[in-house]
């Protein structure tokens, strides 16, 4: 593929992504934070109950409020404008940086895991790089709500996580070689589902191996609201991959397909003209 074509499917693919964003936005705004809003009102709940005797009165009084500004003061913005500006900004980011991401592997997989069209392509790239770069780990390390585990093993969680995240892509494009390689001998349908059980089992594996994160929800934590936030979460991602394989299906194939299009009617003339 020309470079030109390259740089243009990063440019639309950062476009999907902002597209993507604006839609995962008003989903983790409408769904996604309400539960967080829940989860650090038990947060409070549970700190104003640990508080000192001598601060009884307060709690008794607007105590919610006082842990809400004192969080605010330690925080520099307010609970409002991380729910909307920040939010925003940080999905909005996100999505570009993502989209871009997936530009590029959608221009190496065109033509490589058969013969399907570009937006057929672009959207098995963003059903592979949703399944690999968040379903799979979502399973083993699900979602949790901010300030609700243990905070000396923020580190340990989260390096856990991108540990998954990264075993999952390097198992995905190992399916990707073998599904390709067994094809020959198996046929296209055969060997995708070979490569797809092989992934499962060694995921499988993987999860078994790797610890678990037991110290990531406080006891005690609603049930009900960490699903919902778990929940919130999976829907999130959905939508942003889901649009984006939408909306750069479209843009790629505005791109690709003319060139098409255009050599098509030039064969045809000298034809007849012979």
């Amino acid at each position: 593929m020309h470079a030109s074509t390259v740089r243009s499917l990063l440019v639309r693919g950062m476009l999907a992504g902002l597209i993507a964003g604006l839609f995962a936005f008003a989903v983790a705004y409408a769904v996604g934070e309400p539960s967080v809003n829940g989860a650090i009102a038990v947060e409070e709940a549970k700190a104003a109950g640990e508080a000192p005797a001598g601060h009884g009165s307060h709690a008794g009084h607007g105590g919610g409020t006082v842990a809400v500004e004192s969080v605010e003061e330690e925080e520099g913005f307010s609970r409002s404008t991380q729910s909307t500006f920040g939010l925003a900004t940080g999905v909005l980011v996100y999505g570009v940086a993502l989209g871009g991401i997936a530009s590029l592997a959608f221009s190496f997989a065109l033509g490589r895991i058969g013969r399907f069209s570009p937006r057929a392509t672009a959207a098995l790239t963003a059903a592979a790089a949703f399944t690999t770069v968040y379903l799979v780990p979502f399973l083993k390390y699900p979602a949790t709500p901010p300030a609700v585990g243990n905070p000396d093993t923020i580190g340990k969680r989260t390096t856990l996580f991108f540990l998954m995240i990264l075993l999952s892509v390097l198992l995905g494009i190992a399916a990707l070689i073998a599904g390709r390689r067994l094809a020959p001998r198996l046929g296209n349908w055969n060997a995708t589902l070979a490569a797809g059980a092989g992934f499962v089992a060694v995921t499988a594996v993987a999860f078994a191996v790797l610890p678990g994160n037991e110290d990531s929800v406080a006891a005690g934590f609603p049930a009900g609201l960490l699903w919902d936030f778990r929940l919130a979460s999976l829907a999130i991602q959905a939508v942003l991959w889901a649009v984006f394989g939408i909306a750069f299906g479209v843009f790629a194939q505005k791109v690709l397909a003319p060139r098409a299009d255009t050599a098509g009617p030039e064969v045809h003339v000298g034809a007849t003209a012979g």
